[in-house]
């Protein structure tokens, strides 16, 4: 069974960064495509970003992508989210979850196979 653990979240002043961590443990993490995703009080989850298993390629949604970087490191089995210049808008529970068609990115949640239980973001004005 696969596991995911987030870790990294905390409370920070907007304009400041913030990286958060998915820990991986079982399954095949290397072949995975990597997700982030968030939520905030009163709103759906929505998509953050993403990696494919290589980490070649990413997406980010548009509100973030200049400011936010997914990355991974396969040999450690974890996934990055480096958040700069983050704003009270960013405050959320963000979650990790794992896919395990490593190839392709998704950002439908449904599409994903695991996921961890969240870490809170707050960022204060």
């Amino acid at each position: 069974q696969v596991q995911l653990v987030e870790s990294g979240g905390g409370l920070v002043q907007a304009g400041a960064s913030l990286r958060l961590s998915c820990a991986a443990s079982g399954g095949s993490f290397s072949t995975y495509a990597m997700g982030w995703f968030r939520q905030a009080p009163g709103k759906e989850r929505e998509f953050v970003a993403a990696i494919i298993s290589t980490g070649d390629f990413t997406k980010l949604t548009d509100s973030v992508k200049d400011r936010f970087v997914i990355s991974r490191d396969n040999a450690k089995n974890v996934v990055y989210l480096q958040m700069n210049n983050v704003k009270p808008e960013d405050t959320a529970v963000y979650y990790c979850a794992a896919r395990t068609i490593g190839g392709v990115i998704t950002p439908n949640w449904s599409r994903y196979h695991y996921y961890g239980r969240g870490t809170q973001v707050t960022v204060s004005s």
